[in-house]
Parts: structure tokens; sequence; C-alpha cells
């Protein structure tokens, strides 16, 4: 018997070693273990996702796991996720340096670049590239977990939490529905919450919200904010533009809207006066450009130089299979881009009727996805659920600065804002986003004190 009980334990320690990352290029001393490589989705071996794992900093066999995901669609959670937001590491020329607000500090993070087409995600049917749709991408996640847990056994007992930002509004809880059907069949997934960051929930509310925050910010004038709420607002035309048929007026007032916002405000940071970094082109597809409309992204992008390194890809296991580039977002993806108007609030609202907490927070800096439009579906929701506040509107705090407001309703559904947040929350504002994660995954209110 403890043969037998010792060649399983060899058998799991053995599936995942080759994952295991001795060394990345660049990296400095590190007392957790990390881990990069691909997943099989489909029985034909045609598609492959790709993921990076680091383990807690500190007890891991303690700590939960939490899936990370980016938006876009297409954009890549390694290269937004991992080397810039929440994960251990940054680029910075030849070198990685340590983020010391690392969300790996309170849990053992998996960031998964899906659907197949993004970043070193691959399908060598190159057919499938094109309509994929949300529906698509929910399945090959939920393949994708089921296979991970095979591979990483020691992790299935564990807590689970899923979070991302952007479009991720729409992976995460279409994911999380589908652990949840996939449970009452068999117990695989030990799902605790989901945390959805200025995320796309509710496409007429999320967009319509825009013009509000424009002029609220002084970024457009009041005859402006009339014809964008009157003539043709942000919804319209989105949907004009992704069927290939925008009305003159439209063209009229998002001309306007353009000239007086600025091609030299960042519209996913308003207060940002630098660069625009392709790091956060995420959520390019939510904003569509007009023709004459360019985004200025800097020349030196640490990330994509890094990831294209081959000395970096041979380390991380990772191949470009389709693709001559490693890209923050996929040029080779056709994604169902139609979707986006298919309201994701109403999972939420099944999610949160099945006892999962769920947490939607807003860099309150982003005009992209403006915090005005999801603390109203949050509050839309919990109307409809009938869920009464529990914790009345106020501030949290980050050491002894407002980290940004909160509201709580019934036990599993909460509103926070990152004060001075971006649409990228743990980029921009990285000490207050770990403290807001840390009370996240341990259920506690948000510092109302310092």
């Amino acid at each position: 018997m403890a043969a037998v009980l010792h060649l399983c334990l060899f058998m799991e320690v053995e599936s995942y070693l080759p994952h295991k990352i001795t060394h990345l290029p660049g990296q400095p001393p590190i007392s957790f273990q990390h881990f990069s490589g691909y997943i099989t989705v489909d029985d034909k071996e045609q598609r492959a996702l790709f993921y990076y794992f680091a383990e807690a900093e500190i007890d891991p066999v303690l700590k939960p796991v939490v899936l990370w995901l980016n938006g876009g669609p297409g954009c890549s959670s390694v290269g937004v996720g991992a080397f810039n937001e929440n994960g251990p590491f940054r680029p910075s020329g030849e070198m990685l340096v340590r983020n010391e607000y690392s969300w790996n500090k309170e849990a053992n993070i998996l960031y998964l670049e899906a659907p197949a087409g993004v970043g070193f995600s691959y399908s060598t049917d190159t057919s499938y590239y094109v309509g994929v749709d949300d529906n698509i991408t929910a399945r090959d996640n939920l393949v994708f977990l089921q296979r991970w847990f095979g591979k990483f056994p020691q992790y299935k007992s564990r807590d689970l939490f899923i979070a991302g930002e952007s479009y991720a509004g729409h992976y995460v809880p279409q994911l999380a529905q589908l652990m949840i059907q996939f449970n009452e069949k068999e117990k695989l997934f030990n799902l605790k919450g989901i945390a959805l960051g200025n995320p796309v929930l509710e496409f007429f509310t999320d967009f319509n919200s825009r013009a509000e925050y424009f002029w609220s910010h002084g970024l457009i004038s009041d005859s402006t904010y009339h014809l964008f709420t009157s003539a043709c607002n942000y919804s319209r035309y989105v949907s004009e533009y992704y069927r290939g048929s925008v009305s003159p007026v439209c063209s009229r007032v998002m001309n306007q809207v353009t000239r007086e916002t600025s091609k030299f405000v960042d519209k996913y940071d308003v207060t940002l006066d630098v660069c625009i970094s392709s790091v956060l082109s995420q959520s390019l597809l939510l904003r569509p450009q007009q023709v004459t409309e360019r985004i200025d992204v800097c020349v030196e992008d640490e990330t994509v130089n890094y990831l294209n390194r081959k000395d970096v890809q041979n380390a991380l296991h990772a191949r470009l299979i389709g693709d001559n580039k490693w890209a923050v977002c996929s040029s080779i993806l056709d994604y169902e881009l139609l979707d986006l108007e298919i309201p994701t609030i109403s999972i939420v609202g099944s999610l949160v009727k099945s006892g999962i907490p769920v947490l939607v927070y807003s860099g309150d800096q982003d005009s992209v996805i403006p915090l005005t439009g999801s603390r109203r579906v949050v509050h839309g929701l919990a109307v409809a659920l009938g869920l009464n506040t529990t914790v009345p509107y106020r501030v949290w705090f980050e050491g002894k600065q407002v980290g940004g407001w909160t509201q709580v309703y019934g036990n599993t559904l909460s509103f926070a804002t990152v004060r001075g947040a971006s649409h990228e929350a743990p980029f921009s504002q990285p000490e207050r986003s770990l403290v807001l994660f840390k009370a996240f995954l341990e259920r506690r209110p948000l510092p109302e004190a310092f």
C-alpha cells in the first residue's frame, strides 16, 4: 500500500515538474516556485492554452488559488496581468524587478492566455480563429481548469477565486456559471468568489455612462454632452461601428467628442500625462477608433520586448505558433464582437443567488468603463435581488490615505472604487489594489480607519 501511495505521489510530481521555471532571464532571487506551459483543451490536441502560475510567497500550501483573466477580448493575461499589473515581476530593460505589491503575497495566482490565438496560446487549425465567441471561450477555460487541476492535483481542495478586468466582465461570470453547473455532476471546483475590475457587465449602462464621465471631468463641453446623450449615445455608436455602418449623426457627434477630449488624454486614465503604453490596449476593442484617430503607443514597451526574447520564451516553455511575434492583444483572432452587447449582469445575479460572493471594483480615473455605470449596474442588481445595504457607502483606507469608497449589499455583493486608479487598477494603484484584494479573499470589510 505504501509503495502504491509513493508511486501515485511520484506521478503527481512528474506531471507538473516539466512546467517548473528554473530561472527567468534577469530574474531577481525569489522564495517561491513558479510554473508555465501549455494545457491542451481539445481532444484532437489542436488547441492549447498557455498559463503562468506563481505560488504564494509565504505558506503556499495554506493559500487559495486565484485565476486571473484579462479582457480585450483577445488580450494577454500573462503580458498585462502577470508582467504589468499584479504579478511578481515587471520588466525593466534587460532585467525583471520585483513588484512589491504582487498578489502572490496573498494567494497562488494563475494567469491564463485565452482564448487560443492570444499571446502564446494557439490552435494548429487556423480556421478556429474565425468566429470565436464567449461560449467557446468559456468552454475552453473550463476544460483548461479541469486539466490544470489534473496536472496540479495538490490544489484541487483549495479555495478557488476568479478575478479579472475589462472584458473579463464576460469571461469570469460565464466561466463561474459553467463551473457551478459542472459541480452538480462532479464536485471539482471549490469556487469561493469572483472579483471584477472595471468590467463590461451591461453594455448600454456601461457605455452610456461615458458621456456623464467626460462631462463631469471637464473633458467635453455642455453642448457636446447634450449631443452625446441625445443625438447619438456611445452604445449606439459602438453598435453601428461593429455592424459596419456608422450613421452620419453618430459620426458627427463622435468627431466632436474626439476633438474635445483630445487624442493626448489617455481614456483609460484621464489624469495620466505620459505616453499611452500598449499595455493599456486591452480595451481598444471597447473603444473603436475613428479613422483619423491614432493611439500613441510608447516606442519601447518593456513587456513586449521581454516576452519576444527567445531566451525568455525558452525559460517559460513557450513557443509562437501561427504568429511570429508575441503581442499584448491578438491580431489573428476574429472574435464575435457583438457578444459585447449581451448583458452578463444576469449571470452575476445567478452567482450571487447561489451564494458566491461577488466584488465589482472600479478605478475611478477610467472613462472606458466608468465607475458611474458600474455603480448603477451593481445597485440595480441589488434591488432586483432584494438585497439590503449592509455596509452603507463609505470611504476605505490604505495606510493613512483614502483608498476609495465602498458599499456592500447583503453578504455576497460588494462595490468598491480604487481612488486614483486607471482601467488597470493594480497597474496604477498597486498598493491600494492589494489591500482590496486581501479583504476580498478574507471576506473582511475594507479598512474604515487608519
